[in-house]
């Protein structure tokens, strides 16, 4: 399991100063008119001086140094002061800090503290970064079943990073019962929020039939969107596919495309390197051209 280091961007739930009036600030931020964000969010400040959505909000932008210079101890001091009222946002931002030791003494223990404040208020990222902790153990065994528990809330509060996580504890038999079926269920779900791995997984599953009924055309689908997005393995398992004519139509040229992107990435096969080999000349510089296209893009 990898650690969950994505900034807050998009995930600050900016309240407005009055619940009739427009939330200026977060709306500028959302359009990229930072200086406008950070002049708003200052104003709502001095009108309240214990307004955490605005806090966090200035603590983003000197975190990012998005429309004012970065100041990371500036953006750090908002942190704390959001946290104290409450914020769940600026809670996991700080515990983020926390655990990567950024701007501030690694604390596991403080980190986990602030993120299980932050839960109890529904907040995806902080139950999907306890899910981690508990995998990582620090210092400890690692507590498959807590993480289930904590990527399975994270996961029903649409995080895709988590659904992705569960399915694999599913798949695995760690932490839960061994289930090929719940396991296709949460990478499913991971896979539509965009999570890429999870494409990847359940393109995989979905073409085998494994945990779900075999369909190699709805497989092949999903992995034609991850290796768009320059994943590797989708893009060796899409050469595979388009060199066999297995839930698409064979194309030689294309196979050797995605087999060449995914070797320049560091996976090699020798079993299509050997079909590439037999491509006339003409077939290869089509491959020449779509490659051009492709990495034009």
């Amino acid at each position: 399991m990898r650690f969950w280091a994505a900034t807050l961007l998009f995930l600050i739930a900016a309240a407005p100063a009055r619940a009739d009036a427009p939330d200026l600030a977060f709306g500028a931020y959302q359009r990229g008119y930072y200086q406008t964000a950070f002049a708003e969010a200052m104003k709502r400040l001095e009108k309240n001086s214990h307004d955490a959505a605005a806090m966090t909000l200035v603590a983003e932008l000197e975190a990012q140094g998005l429309g004012v210079p970065q100041n990371m101890p500036e953006a750090l001091r908002w942190y704390r002061l959001a946290a104290a009222e409450g914020d769940k946002n600026a809670q996991v931002a700080l515990a983020l800090s926390k655990l990567s030791g950024k701007g501030v003494p690694r604390d596991v223990a403080g980190a986990r503290a602030l993120l299980e404040k932050a839960a109890v208020q529904n907040h995806a990222g902080a139950w999907l970064q306890l899910g981690i902790l508990a995998l990582e153990g620090n210092g400890v065994a690692a507590d498959f079943s807590k993480a289930a528990d904590d990527f399975r809330r994270a996961a029903e509060l649409a995080d895709p990073e988590a659904a992705y996580s569960l399915g694999l504890l599913y798949r695995e038999g760690r932490g839960v019962e061994k289930d090929p079926q719940q396991a296709a269920f949460w990478l499913k779900k991971a896979a539509e929020g965009g999570f890429l791995a999870a494409q990847v997984e359940y393109g995989i599953l979905l073409f085998n039939g494994d945990g779900v009924p075999a369909d190699e055309p709805g497989g092949a689908k999903w992995l034609v969107r991850a290796a768009n997005r320059d994943n590797p393995v989708a893009q060796n398992r899409l050469a595979r596919i388009l060199f066999a004519g297995r839930g698409l139509k064979q194309d030689r040229v294309e196979a050797a495309k995605w087999n060449i992107l995914a070797a320049s990435a560091g996976l090699r096969d020798p079993r299509l390197d050997g079909e590439s080999n037999k491509l006339t000349p003409d077939e290869r510089k089509k491959v020449e051209q779509a490659l051009k296209v492709y990495l034009g893009k």
